[in-house]
Parts: C-alpha cells; structure tokens; sequence
C-alpha cells in the first residue's frame, strides 16, 4: 500500500528547519539585547554615581577584577564609589561590543575608553572588558567584569 501525504503537511513540518533560526537562536538574540541594554544602562550609572543602580546591576557575590590585577567586591566596590575615591568623566566603547548569550548567561567584551579617577588616582587610557551576566529571577545581573589595561597606540 502506497502512503501519500499532503504537499501542505510535510512543507508545515519542515518549516522549523527551513526558517534560519531556531527558537533557541531566536531566544539568544533577544537575550543578547537585553544584555546590550544592561551594559548601557552599567555604563550610565557608572558615569553618574547612581548608587541605587549599581546595586541592583550587581549580583550580591559580584567581583571585579581592575587593571592592576586586583579583586574587588561588590561592597568594595560601591564604597569606593560612594566616597567619591572612582568617578568617570567618560566610559566610551572603541570597538564593537560582541556579546555571546549561553542560556541563562551571557559574555560581552569590547574595548573600551576610560577617563577619570579610581580609587584616587587619574586614569585615562583604552582597556579590554570582559562582562559575565546571569539571568535570574530579578533580570539580567553582572556578576563579574574584568579590565585589562591595552599600550598606548
């Protein structure tokens, strides 16, 4: 006995294979704007001290690792912000900003231009970061970023 199926069944199967993108794509992509938009909203709390903001960007067990190598906590980190020890005259991104989503996490890197004072002292110069964020229940949180000081051009 001979099967014959519709020509509208099977093109309605094959369609998830066909569309260019899988649901996972799909939720990844958005993912990846929600990140984008965490880091500009970072960015901007950062430049204008927004302590209240900071907070909430940072997840309880956040590190960061600074140019020199050092590991700061999150509590460090709003200290020496509320004291005015690290302000930022300008946080500008050199390159593009590439952002790789893995299910509840995602890694963004870019370079960066930083000016103005951490911990005390004047900083200015281009550096390479690395973000590490995590979804969880309250929305997207970094949960650690590191900063890696780049020569002179």
């Amino acid at each position: 006995m001979k099967l014959i199926v519709p020509y509208v069944v099977v093109t309605a199967a094959l369609l998830p294979f066909t569309s260019g993108q899988t649901e996972q794509e799909s939720t990844n992509n958005n993912s990846g704007q929600e990140v984008r938009q965490m880091i500009e909203k970072y960015r901007t709390a950062l430049l204008h001290r927004d302590i209240p903001a900071l907070e909430r960007i940072w997840a309880d067990d956040y590190v960061f690792v600074n140019a020199s190598g050092e590991v700061v906590t999150k509590t460090q980190r709003l200290a020496n912000l509320k004291s005015a020890a690290t302000s930022f005259d300008s946080i500008k991104e050199e390159e593009n900003l590439t952002v790789r989503v893995y299910q509840n996490s995602a890694v963004a890197t870019s370079r960066v231009t930083i000016k103005g004072q951490y911990s005390g002292q004047p900083i200015s110069g281009q550096y390479r970061s690395t973000h590490v964020w995590v979804k969880g229940s309250t929305g997207w949180q970094l949960v650690s970023n590191q900063l890696t000081a780049l020569p002179p051009k």
